[in-house]
């Protein structure tokens, strides 16, 4: 009976970003070329628990014709086991010999147990892990972006340009949430390439509680801003992050029924936040008196499966080829990452985890020189403004920029 051919399995975990199939079509032919089976598992971690899972038979014309679509060729899934039975025969049958996961840390993290676990039964496998995150919060070394990320950066630009569009022509505003639980990098991204007059995330709030009321009269210092220079239009864009930050008594203000995850957070995706924020504003422009007319957009999963740019299709080539060279180093249970001058290294979770071992997540730096002059940039009220204020409210300190974030 001839023997059974060296196997790679690849699989996805979490939720989908631009650039997995690009991935898996890199690997894919990478391992091809050497004389490897490669295949792939439907259902991430799932496939691996399944006494029946399902695989798909991975070759270089499937590979060639996925590498620049949007999505997964592999059903993807947030699956994370809780005691039950590893599909030892899986890795057996097939001949495994490298587990290659495509997601963000806790898929890594996941990843690393299984490796154990085979270990401790006597199969060796090595295991590579490819981080993804449109958030682009994963602290990769150099700063260096999480593939998706400027793919989905671009999309969101797109939409955004388009509803900066329609504030012109139409002379009124938008309230628009975008993606992004803990740090607001999509939303800087996207306010800052399409101009947006007003930008609220997370990581403003570093000096004061973050509470519906400040983020309403931060969008309400641009509007009268921008009616004092004479400009009746605008978009403000909201990080979805200051949901999750918001301690649960202001969440139990707007009175919506959150669900909530494994975690405890609040499941940000069955909520249309910008709906929320913009019947907020509607309420205290008519307390105030002031004629504005806005309306909600929300960017989510909008941007999660659009077609990988440029910069995606390069960087995740590089990873993909780069798993093939860690393997051949004899290294495992790392993540494989890239630098600004294209070097392929090997990252570890230890060199991410503080010391309770927990991850902390790359925030938007607000005292890099850009962000502080993008956020110079916005309009909104200062003291200088004040007298300019009176025909639409009595007490302009309240809606002072500065004032609110306490800076």
């Amino acid at each position: 009976m001839p023997e059974t051919k060296q196997t790679i399995l690849i699989l996805c975990g979490g939720g989908p970003a631009p650039g997995i199939n690009s991935v898996i079509s890199s690997v894919t032919k990478a391992f091809l070329k050497d004389g490897f089976r490669v295949i792939g598992a439907h259902e991430g971690f799932k496939a691996l628990f399944s006494k029946t899972p399902q695989l798909k038979e991975m070759d270089f014309f499937h590979a060639d014709r996925i590498f620049s679509r949007g999505g997964s060729t592999l059903i993807m899934s947030r699956f994370k086991p809780k005691g039950e039975k590893l599909n030892t025969k899986l890795f057996l049958e097939n001949n495994v010999k490298l587990l290659v996961t495509i997601g963000g840390d806790d898929t890594a993290s996941t990843a690393n147990k299984i490796s154990s676990k085979l270990k401790e039964e006597n199969i060796f496998i090595a295991n590579i892990h490819v981080p993804k995150t449109i958030d682009n919060d994963l602290p990769l070394p150099d700063r260096n972006p999480t593939f998706g990320f400027h793919s989905a950066k671009d999309e969101g630009v797109r939409i955004g340009n388009t509803t900066y569009e329609d504030a012109r022509t139409s002379r009124h505003w938008f309230v628009m949430s975008s993606m992004g639980r803990s740090a607001g990098h999509l939303a800087f991204g996207i306010a800052t390439s399409c101009h947006f007059p007003m930008l609220i995330i997370p990581e403003m709030f570093d000096k004061t509680a973050i509470t519906f009321d400040k983020v309403i009269a931060l969008i309400i210092s641009s509007i009268i801003k921008r009616k004092i220079k004479g400009i009746n239009y605008g978009v403000a864009i909201v990080s979805e992050g200051i949901f999750h930050h918001m301690p649960q008594p202001e969440l139990n203000k707007i009175k919506v029924n959150f669900t909530y995850d494994d975690h405890g957070h609040p499941e940000l995706g069955n909520v249309s936040k910008s709906h929320i924020l913009n019947m907020l504003l509607q309420a205290k422009l008519k307390e105030l008196n002031i004629h504005v007319k806005s309306r909600p957009i929300e960017i989510g999963y909008e941007l999660r499966c659009c077609r990988p740019i440029g910069f995606d299709l390069t960087l995740c080539t590089l990873l993909g080829m780069g798993v093939k060279k860690l393997y051949d180093q004899g290294i495992s249970s790392c993540m494989v990452t890239a630098n600004s001058r294209g070097e392929v290294s090997p990252l570890y979770l230890s060199d991410m985890e503080s010391e309770d071992g927990k991850i902390k997540p790359r925030l938007v730096n607000m005292k890099s020189e850009f962000a502080r002059l993008c956020f110079q940039n916005l309009d909104y009220l200062s003291e200088s403004d004040y007298d300019n204020t009176k025909t639409y409210i009595k007490d302009p300190a309240i809606y002072d920029f500065k004032k609110i974030l306490n800076n």
